[in-house]
């Protein structure tokens, strides 16, 4: 049985991390999405729960339902952080991470860990997203799927 983890912020959960999940569920047989949090990063728009919403509504609308969703929080040391995701995961005997992020790579490798390198999909990315949500920018539609618009419009549609 291949474990795949995909960790990260998912602030928000877009159309190219999406594609990720969607390349997990076709490669291994217990994909897992990792949301990594914690109380200092103050960019972070959305909360763990509404993060998690997003990325139920929107695996479901691509039938994706083997998929699991656990959150880590940050620790004080990163190899603490690792093995809290290793265990949230139920400890693998053959994890694969899938990051297209040297520092996440970076600390997987220091735990022998197997390492899917994903490419950046042009056009996606969260930072930019966030900044399109913030400065009122529409075109931030075309970026996410279905069910993370939906967890937005109803965020901002309740301020």
């Amino acid at each position: 049985m291949s474990t795949c983890i995909f960790p990260g912020r998912f602030q928000p959960f877009h159309t190219g991390q999406l594609m990720v999940v969607q390349g997990m569920a076709q490669s291994c047989t217990k994909p897992i999405v990792v949301i990594c949090h914690g109380d200092a990063r103050e960019d972070d728009l959305f909360t763990v729960d509404e993060v998690r919403e997003m990325i139920s509504a929107s695996l479901l609308a691509e039938n994706i339902v083997d998929a699991t969703i656990i959150d880590v929080a940050d620790c004080d040391s990163d190899d603490e952080w690792v093995d809290k995701v290793l265990e949230a995961a139920g400890n693998p005997e053959d994890p694969k991470i899938w990051s297209g992020d040297e520092d996440m790579k970076a600390l997987f490798a220091k735990h022998n860990t197997e390492i899917q390198n994903i490419s950046p999909v042009p056009g996606f990315n969260g930072t930019e997203i966030r900044g399109l949500i913030e400065s009122g920018d529409t075109t931030w539609r075309e970026k996410v799927p279905g069910g993370t618009m939906e967890v937005i419009d109803k965020k901002f549609s309740s301020q």
